[in-house]
């Protein structure tokens, strides 16, 4: 075959109908579809993405510097904003230093490859992953060319028989994780991830992004303050309880200085806005102060939980402001959604490849903005999904 008689729209197509038979198509929603009173869809833990501090420290960045950064850093785009916002994260995280992205992908991508770098090395490299972790992480593994091996989520015993393995062997170990699972709501061992890393001389890489602001010392996150291996990097995301954009590596001096010399991500990319810088720094300062609403936010997530498990429902292990709803099928996650949507509520249906096959669901985050009310609201609707037979 010719390569111009090759359709190129047909092939997409397809594939396209071929997701929509398993109903896996995806399409972009409405930012807030007609009829929604309350919302579980949203990352905003905390509700600060409207907060008037965090908006007043924008309007004056965007007053005084502009709207765009007009560069990368290493170029015309580093501001004194960027590099301040860096020792306030190194201080609420207890690392010796952090550098900026743009957001969580690019950093998670760009990052971890950079590490990984044979030229740079001189050593084979293994990543050991939970197997629950972001897509942007395995796009750093396959992006770096490096073996990549994935342990049973949170199971210790696994990842410590890998290490043996692999260790033995003479190979570089990194191991990769999540401090919060953003699917499930879990928390890793984070102890064991510690002392397994200290054993076998392995590099530590942690993914904040659903701890960052809503849990952990100060709402600072899980990895705030406690004592790290060598080789250790914190990251995490301001979009999510920081109700902004972009993301945050807190590492040590050593490490930053490495990817601001070698990391694609940071060293092509654009700098982050200054209006946003501002109101990261804003938020991070509001963080301590919030500590009754993050009481409050959990205590609404136990509540959950428990009324979804006397349904005869599934939340698995989940602990934390994220309560899964798991429902197994795809076509009954939608299902479920939609009759949410009936009530007035809105919460995200997670259907494979995000999720393992099998373990589709309706994915609720709780919120500082929400009441007992809307949360009574939302159980009242589950209740009524099991007794007319959905479940």
């Amino acid at each position: 075959m010719k390569q111009n008689d090759f359709d190129f729209n047909a092939t997409y197509r397809a594939y396209c109908e071929g997701l929509a038979e398993q109903t896996l198509y995806r399409v972009l929603p409405e930012h807030r579809p007609a009829g929604v009173e309350i919302d579980f869809s949203s990352n905003d833990y905390l509700g600060l993405s409207r907060h008037p501090a965090l908006i007043a420290a924008a309007h004056k960045a965007l007053d005084d510097i502009g709207v765009g950064s007009t560069g990368s850093r290493l170029l015309s785009g580093n501001v004194p904003a960027h590099e301040a916002l860096e020792a306030q994260i190194a201080q609420c995280k207890g690392t010796e230093a952090a550098l900026l992205f743009c957001s969580g992908y690019q950093a998670n991508a760009t990052v971890l490859a950079a590490l990984l770098d044979k030229r740079v090395t001189g050593r084979d490299a293994v990543v050991l992953s939970d197997r629950l972790i972001h897509a942007s992480l395995h796009h750093a593994c396959r992006y770096a060319g490096v073996e990549h091996i994935r342990f049973t989520h949170n199971d210790m015993a696994h990842l410590e028989r890998l290490l043996q393995e692999h260790t033995a062997a003479g190979k570089l170990v990194f191991i990769v994780g999540e401090t919060v699972y953003g699917m499930d709501g879990d928390v890793a061992p984070l102890d064991t991830l510690d002392e397994l890393t200290q054993r076998y001389g392995a590099f530590l890489y942690l993914d904040e992004a659903h701890a960052t602001g809503i849990l952990g010392r100060d709402g600072y996150g899980l990895l705030a303050g406690r004592k790290h291996p060598p080789g250790f990097i914190a990251m995490g995301t301001f979009s999510k309880a920081v109700g902004c954009s972009g993301a945050y590596i807190a590492c040590s001096q050593a490490i930053r200085n490495y990817l601001v010399n070698r990391c694609t991500g940071f060293v092509y990319s654009t700098a982050p806005s200054p209006a946003v810088t501002a109101a990261i720094g804003a938020a991070l300062q509001l963080l301590p102060s919030l500590q009754s609403e993050r009481d409050r936010v959990m205590q609404m997530a136990e509540h959950l939980r428990s009324h979804i498990r006397s349904l005869g429902l599934e939340c698995g292990p989940s602990t934390t402001h994220i309560v899964p709803v798991i429902v197994g099928d795809a076509a009954k996650a939608m299902e479920l959604k939609r009759h949410l949507l009936t009530r007035g509520i809105l919460a995200s249906a997670v259907r494979p490849p995000t999720v393992p096959r099998g373990t589709a669901r309706v994915r609720v985050a709780l919120c500082a903005t929400h009441t007992w009310d809307d949360v009574n609201r939302l159980t009242r609707a589950l209740s009524d999904w099991v007794e007319t037979s959905h479940a």
